[in-house]
């Protein structure tokens, strides 16, 4: 079975951290600005759900390519997810978010590229 399947689904930190470490899919995050600069998963995008559901486009970067949604706890990843499979994109969300990212030890690094927390 395909990690991507034709609605979204869902995946754990630990999965959508490997998927995108060895690029087979592109790590989203939906959170606003001032949590993104505070903590978020080295090498993910950014593009918070309230642009993405206003009509905004995937960064170039993430054009075409599978993408795995993660948000803080899950809820807006989940939402974002959707709106980008209705769009016709292959769309995952990480359940728990940057939360479960985290607590499993998954690195966090604010807008520096120091250590950063999930806000």
């Amino acid at each position: 079975m395909s990690f991507f399947r034709r609605g979204p689904g869902r995946v754990t930190p630990a999965a959508a951290a490997r998927r995108t470490a060895d690029g087979a899919a592109v790590l989203l995050d939906v959170r606003e600005s001032s949590e993104w600069h505070a903590g978020h998963a080295p090498g993910a995008i950014h593009l918070p759900l309230s642009r993405l559901a206003g009509g905004a486009s995937l960064p170039d970067s993430a054009t075409g390519r599978p993408v795995v949604v993660i948000c803080r706890s899950g809820n807006r990843s989940r939402q974002a997810a959707r709106i980008l499979a209705d769009r016709g994109a292959q769309a995952v969300d990480v359940v728990g978010g940057m939360t479960s990212w985290a607590a499993e030890g998954l690195p966090v690094r604010d807008r520096r590229g120091a250590a950063g927390t999930v806000a």
